[in-house]
């Protein structure tokens, strides 16, 4: 029995001529090529890479940024406060449709933003006596006294004022609370937060989670990143700042941030992931999509390819 040519899915076999072809020579010739290029323009131009941002140069560009963020952690109404997973249950997590998957792995990484980034730092050091003593008195107030000096705090903290190495907030009602600010800023300013932050139980500290999500919170890294154009809005995403184009391989990825609804929704990130698995599996089983595997041989691009090749045959 014979069966009738599919050209969807058989593919005739060639019977023309062959001449020997050393990829081995080939590849060996690309290889040195590629290595002599890229020593070349490392020597011209050098890397463009910055120093890394860090809380002590945060706080010390921008005090009054690095306070008004400092206080938002203490108060709970950060952007890493109001999350959700992983960090903590405060927030709605991300869902693709019915399938509430923030939810399903759960608090992996706990955050108490109060604890973890004002007093647990602010507690690591070994003075002065002043602070020992407002740390006590905070940790011994009842909640509804530490949300009126929460309360009154906020009210006074367009009056922050950042002079002479002294950060001061103009009231007298906010209880410990200032002094506490104040001091967490200078601890920031003497690079002694950063350290605090990355310390564990591990000989290497490599875990940057916490001073990450700090740093998020606050204005200053987002002023940077607007002036190497790497925001969102930017279409930016690099690992040398500086350097151009940059991450071409991401751009896959980052694009779908720009534009309706991912960029709007608050299932941002779930939903690039989904369209990104959909495309991926798309691309994976083009060979077994009927009509899509076709393409490449019904557009003839091939022969344009081997121009020399079909031209000889």
């Amino acid at each position: 029995m014979t069966t009738r040519y599919r050209p969807d899915v058989d593919a005739p076999e060639w019977r023309g001529g062959s001449y020997p072809y050393d990829i081995l020579k080939e590849g060996t010739i690309a290889l040195v090529v590629v290595v002599i290029i890229t020593v070349a323009l490392a020597v011209l131009f050098g890397s463009p890479d910055e120093a890394a941002i860090t809380l002590k140069a945060w706080s010390s560009a921008a005090p009054i940024d690095f306070a008004q963020t400092a206080f938002s952690e203490l108060e709970g109404t950060s952007a890493t406060a109001q999350y959700g997973a992983p960090y903590n249950h405060n927030g709605p997590s991300q869902q693709l449709g019915p399938l509430q998957l923030e939810k399903w792995m759960g608090v992996r990484i706990p955050i108490h933003t109060a604890n973890d980034f004002v007093l647990g730092p602010l507690g690591s050091l070994p003075g002065p006596p002043t602070l020992q003593s407002a740390l006590r008195r905070y940790h011994g107030a009842s909640d509804a006294t530490r949300a009126s000096w929460l309360a009154a705090y906020a009210k006074a903290e367009p009056t922050m004022r950042f002079h002479a190495n002294t950060l001061a907030v103009a009231t007298t009602t906010a209880g410990p609370v200032p002094l506490m600010i104040a001091e967490l800023t200078a601890m920031a300013r003497s690079g002694a937060l950063d350290q605090a932050l990355v310390t564990n139980n591990s000989f290497y500290t490599t875990n940057y989670t916490q001073t990450l999500l700090l740093l998020s919170d606050g204005g200053y890294l987002s002023t940077v990143a607007e002036r190497q154009h790497l925001l969102g809005t930017q279409w930016g995403m690099m690992n040398e700042t500086g350097s151009y184009p940059g991450q071409a391989w991401l751009w896959l990825y980052t694009l779908w941030y720009q534009v309706p609804p991912y960029n709007s929704s608050s299932n941002g990130d779930v939903l690039v992931f989904g369209t990104l698995i959909v495309l991926s599996g798309l691309l994976l089983f083009v060979p077994f999509i009927p009509g899509l595997r076709s393409v490449p041989r019904r557009i003839g691009l091939y022969k344009l390819i081997w121009r020399e090749h079909y031209r000889d045959h």
